[in-house]
């Protein structure tokens, strides 16, 4: 299985860089995406590092992209996608990109200004003429006097004296302006307080709405025209439009220079018309110009960032004229970061090659599992619990076979997988388009886009198991041939239980799978309990024993021989005293024990705890010895010995490995306070993970042996016992725990199969049985929509997410704690493509 069963071997290497060809090496390096960089100045700030202006460039020209975006999306212009991916440029191109931005986005902002003061200047005049046209009718209406020419009319101030008194006429001001329609009833209340009723106010709602220059939103207005007497009044009404932001306009007195000031409006609103649509194109023009590169433009200026960001967890030499990096990579790939190396080096023009060197540290490398596109859903599981840590068994593997099929324990239904199946065929083979149309960024339909190879192996595996249940959307199919003749399957109650002993067995089982007949039988339910409790028992212990025995792949690989014989050993022997021998009574129960024998059959569970108590006979109803109890010879003398085997694996799991480690540790101590001469190669096999190392020292290796006896000298014996005591409760009480717990695929199987077979009797069957010939096809082909989506959305979805959720439980908890620790971290290498995945991702969030 490759680098799947154990991660990737790892090496910690240093980098020595020209300073001339860091940038491209780092370049070259981050296509091929290998190599995780430490960081070797941890205390210095970001402010402080030796490429922070470049990064800031960079800011820089990422946010000027992104207000150039903007700008597209305001006129829904899309983005060429030609699906290139264009390589890091040059440092020296950084200028050129740097002018075009700038440029750009000086146009951009020019023509938006320009714009905005044409469309202010449209609305002024657009406002202006509707104020001529309201007020118009405003003067109209004011014309009390027919006969009286406009001319004349006392109330604009025409110099008409009293006929009697011989005082000057009676003069009113006014003011026209435009409010918005929400403030006017506010205003209205407002001018009248203010003035105590002593001015006139007339308004007239726009037909249709003004955009706003600023912001681009449609409002509604309305022209008001306000009659005053007195300079103070005028004021007061001036104050009060200026506090509604109300625009006040020029409005002339006579209706002769209203025509003509309307006249020279809509002349100037013709013009402006004309120069707006030119803004529009012009701008329309640039930023298509600007679309067709624009994706390129975003990835170059993200890698360039990358790369100084990455060149910032360099040192420099004293000389500072070269870098020098740390790094993660793997070893098989070696070789190709070298050519990586040599391609930069020489694609820089420098003639000083860049040197690799391997270093030897004690530190934890991370853990790199390769994954393909069908095994990565199911290594996202397993580290979704907890990452492997460094070359320990990757669970990923046995959960590409165990998941799926445990699913289907719980899911099994031979039309529901199908669906499931067909599902997943056509994400497959659509895969393509789906990634092009970036279908699977939606969040919901993402997630079953990402596991869609799990989903065809979850629809499979329901299959065969929907197979063997013999369950078809929760009906029964016979391929085989029944093993039952039953002429007449009902009585007065309906249906009947279904008696082996009786004549109606003909003695030949169902040639695989359950019997089609048990689906009418009245005791269905109790003969598929026995069988898929039995059945999730079986399959639970063996799940739990296959991790136990990959700890013994890890021991030896790390060379944990004390853990073979302390921890190993006993755990496998108190898994089999107890639990594999339930799973050979099961089987043997289902072989030996007729239904002759069913009234006598000895219970498995009761048989279990008698066995733990030491019981070995038990009285029938009429105070008899059962004749198989015991129901094989020798059963008590084996019981015995197998509950002592286990009760003696507590103790030697609890004690041996402490007791161990401190005489091994007393002994290494009594040795070093002796004069040492020479220190020739030591071995610790049999020692914990922590000691598991091969060691050889010589003279110039004095200072790592000062250091590892100073680590050993720390020896703990009562922490080592408490944690042992802890490591032994948490097994031997989860073997009890942990088999229970699979009892879920048997009780998950029956809630899945119960809530079929509802919904078949309550919602299709009503589509059947109700209304006879053609009406009857009408009523079914009104109901199968109801059933079909009750199907989909209940059964597959939520029964399905049930499902999973219980069959990822059984993993991590029941399965993977027997030898997975878990608590490693992550290779997360220096990577172009998701590096510009997360970027993109974070900016669509």
């Amino acid at each position: 299985m490759g680098s799947l069963y154990r991660s990737e071997e790892m090496t910690l290497c240093q980098l020595f860089l020209q300073s001339e060809a860091a940038y491209a090496c780092v370049s070259e390096l981050g296509e091929l995406g290998l190599v995780q960089f430490r960081d070797l100045n941890p205390d210095v700030s970001a402010f402080q590092r030796k490429f922070v202006n470049e990064v800031r460039r960079c800011d820089e020209m990422e946010r000027k992209l992104r207000f150039l975006e903007k700008e597209l999306e305001k006129d829904n212009i899309p983005q060429l996608d030609t699906g290139d991916l264009p390589e890091a440029p040059a440092p020296r191109e950084m200028i050129d990109l740097e002018a075009t931005f700038e440029k750009l986005e000086n146009e951009m902002k020019e023509v938006n200004s320009n714009a905005e003061a044409l469309k202010r200047n449209y609305l002024e005049l657009t406002e202006l003429k509707h104020i001529l046209r309201k007020t118009q009718g405003f003067f109209e209406e004011a014309m009390t006097d027919p006969n009286m020419a406009e001319e004349t009319v006392g109330l604009l101030g025409e110099e008409v004296r009293a006929p009697t008194t011989g005082q000057q006429p009676l003069r009113l001001g006014f003011v026209a302006g435009v409010i918005v329609r929400e403030r006017m009833p506010a205003f209205e209340r407002m001018l009248w307080r203010a003035c105590r009723g002593n001015v006139f106010l007339k308004q007239a709602n726009m037909d249709v709405p003004l955009e706003d220059p600023v912001t681009g939103d449609q409002v509604h207005k309305s022209v008001f025209i306000i009659f005053f007497q007195g300079d103070q009044l005028k004021t007061r009404v001036k104050k009060i439009c200026e506090g509604f932001r109300a625009t006040l306009y020029p409005c002339p007195e006579t209706p002769a220079e209203r025509r003509e000031m309307a006249i020279g409006v809509m002349t100037r609103i013709e013009d402006l018309n004309t120069v707006l649509q030119q803004t529009r194109d012009h701008r329309h023009r640039v930023l298509v110009a600007a679309a067709k590169n624009m994706r390129s433009w975003l990835i170059k200026v993200r890698k360039i960032k990358a790369i100084y960001m990455t060149l910032n967890l360099f040192n420099l030499d004293v000389t500072q004229k070269c870098l020098i990096a740390e790094c993660w990579c793997p070893v098989a790939d070696l070789d190709r970061i070298q050519l990586g190396l040599r391609r930069g080096t020489e694609a820089s023009g420098s003639s000083v090659p860049s040197i690799l060197n391997r270093m030897a540290t004690r530190e934890s490398p991370p853990t790199y599992n390769r994954t393909n596109k069908f095994t990565s859903g199911f290594q996202s599981i397993v580290d979704a619990y907890g990452v492997a840590v460094y070359r320990e068994v990757n669970p990923a593997p046995f959960t590409i076979i165990t998941f799926p099929f445990l699913f289907a324990v719980m899911f099994g239904d031979f039309g529901h997988g199908l669906i499931m199946l067909c599902f997943a065929i056509w994400m497959i083979l659509r895969e393509r388009q789906l990634i092009a149309k970036k279908a699977h960024e939606d969040e919901m339909f993402g997630m079953f886009f990402s596991g869609r190879y799990m989903i065809m192996l979850m629809g499979i595996f329901s299959m065969y198991t929907g197979f063997v249940y013999n369950d078809f959307f929760s009906k029964s199919v016979n391929v085989f041939g029944s093993g039952w003749t039953v002429n007449d399957f009902t009585n007065s109650t309906g249906t009947r239980a279904l008696d082996p002993n009786t004549t109606e067995w003909s003695g030949s089982p169902y040639w695989y799978g359950m019997d089609p007949v048990w689906q009418m039988s009245l005791n269905k339910i109790s003969f598929l309990n026995t069988f898929k409790m039995k059945t999730s028992v079986i399959l639970g212990i063996i799940h739990m024993f296959s991790g136990v025995i990959l700890s013994l792949s890890n021991h030896r690989y790390f060379g944990n021989t004390l853990n073979i014989f302390c921890e190993f050993i006993p755990q496998v022997l108190f898994l089999s005293a107890i639990f594999l021998y339930l799973v050979c009574i099961i089987m043997a129960k289902w072989i030996y024990i007729t239904p002759a024998d069913s009234a006598c059959a000895p219970s498995l569970l009761i048989g279990l705890i008698n066995m733990v108590m030491f019981k070995y006979q038990k009285l029938d109803k009429n105070k008899t010895l059962c004749a198989v109890v015991p129901w094989y010879p020798g059963q008590q003398g084996l019981e015995s010995f197998l509950v002592i085997l286990a009760g003696l694996c507590i103790p030697w799991h609890l004690c041996l490995k402490p007791i161990l480690l401190y005489m091994k540790h007393k002994g290494k101590f009594d040795k070093r306070r002796a004069p040492v001469t020479h220190v020739a190669r030591t071995v610790a096999n049999d020692t914990d993970d922590d000691e598991a190392a091969l060691i050889h020292h010589d003279e110039s290796d004095a200072p790592l042996l000062e250091n590892h006896t100073t680590e050993e000298e720390k020896f703990e014996l009562g922490d080592i016992l408490v944690h042992q005591a802890i490591h032994s409760i948490e097994y031997f009480l989860n073997c009890v725990s942990h088999t229970a717990s699979y009892l879920r695929l048997w009780a998950l199987s029956l809630a899945h199969a119960q809530l079929s077979e509802v919904l078949w009797s309550m919602v299709l069957r009503m589509g059947f049985s109700m209304i006879p010939g053609y009406a009857g096809a009408i009523m079914l082909s009104a109901i199968f929509p109801t059933f079909a989506l009750l199907t989909v959305g209940v059964l597959l979805i939520m029964e399905g997410l049930s499902a999973f959720l219980h069959a990822l439980r059984l993993h991590w908890i029941e399965f993977q704690s027997k030898f997975y620790q878990g608590a490693g971290h992550l290779f997360v290498p220096f990577s172009f493509e998701a590096i510009l995945e997360i970027t993109s991702t974070n900016l669509e969030g």
